[in-house]
């Protein structure tokens, strides 16, 4: 038996009966995510390799820039004496790109695969959910880079690198960031079904996110109203976060990432409530 003559054609109402039939059709959700890497990768030279080449060449870019052509001096945008632009730099890149991509596949991939949503019953939850499972594959093996980097830098001198508990603080931040890309996943892909406009709008405004976010930046190089501004952004919480736990051996639980936190559930809620509320219209959209 396949798994598309398995699909039932009920659809649970409530948030429990939801998740329950997303775990059924979990197998599902990881053959559209494997499909999406083999397209992804199909007839590429490097491969896997271009999971790890788009931020590795930005790190070059914003370092080069900061280092040789900008009046900026890159050590101060770290805020950490002695801590490596590059790696500083590289340690933001790999989780936002991984914010960025999966997004930006979540927003297309009701519309991507309108012949199953008008078709076939089983959780719409699933396409969303698929793009960024097969996004989170890239980002694993980008950390591994990151981290094999940070490794080097060690050996050589170039950075003292900070191992403690505070690892232990890594899997929550990931989590308060995937609460966030899942909420805003489900409700970047409703609206681009009923306005195909987002997906174009979208792919500007991550770019522009990117720079009120503490990416390439620490948040001590602003003042004033784009502190504040930047601080209200929850991805600066959670890309800081993720450097104090991998490079500054340093807790990141404050306010400001407590405030993120609330935002995530927040928005995860939402997005969750909203398209359950609007997915029978999913079909005449399309």
């Amino acid at each position: 038996m396949t798994i598309l003559t398995a699909l039932r054609p009920e659809r649970p109402a409530a948030s429990t009966g939801r998740l329950a039939a997303l775990w059924r059709y979990r197998e599902l959700m990881g053959m559209l995510a494997w499909r999406d890497i083999r397209v992804r990768y199909k007839h590429s030279l490097l491969g896997a390799a271009w999971a790890v080449l788009p931020p590795v060449l930005m790190m070059g870019i914003f370092t080069f820039v900061f280092g040789t052509v900008s009046a900026i001096d890159p050590r101060g945008l770290t805020g950490h004496a002695g801590l490596p632009y590059s790696l500083f730099a590289l340690a933001g890149l790999v989780p936002w790109t991984f914010f960025a991509n999966a997004l930006t596949a979540a927003t297309g991939s009701l519309v991507v695969n309108r012949q199953l949503v008008t078709k076939i019953y089983f959780p719409r939850e699933v396409f969303p959910l698929a793009a960024i499972l097969s996004a989170a594959v890239d980002f694993l093996i980008a950390l591994t880079v990151l981290a094999a980097y940070a490794a080097y830098l060690h050996l050589t001198g170039a950075w003292q690198l900070n191992l403690s508990a505070a690892l232990l603080a890594l899997p929550v931040v990931l989590l308060v960031m995937l609460c966030f890309m899942i909420g805003l996943a489900l409700l970047l892909a409703m609206a681009n079904l009923f306005f195909r406009d987002v997906a174009f709008l979208f792919r500007s405004v991550i770019q522009l996110w990117m720079f009120v976010t503490c990416v390439v930046y620490q948040l001590d190089a602003t003042a004033g109203w784009k502190r504040a501004v930047i601080q209200l952004n929850p991805m600066t919480p959670i890309i800081r976060g993720l450097r104090d736990c991998l490079l500054m051996g340093r807790w990141p639980f404050d306010a400001p990432f407590a405030l993120a936190a609330a935002i995530s559930l927040a928005t995860l809620a939402v997005g969750w409530t909203w398209f359950g509320r609007r997915e029978a219209r999913f079909a005449e959209c399309i």
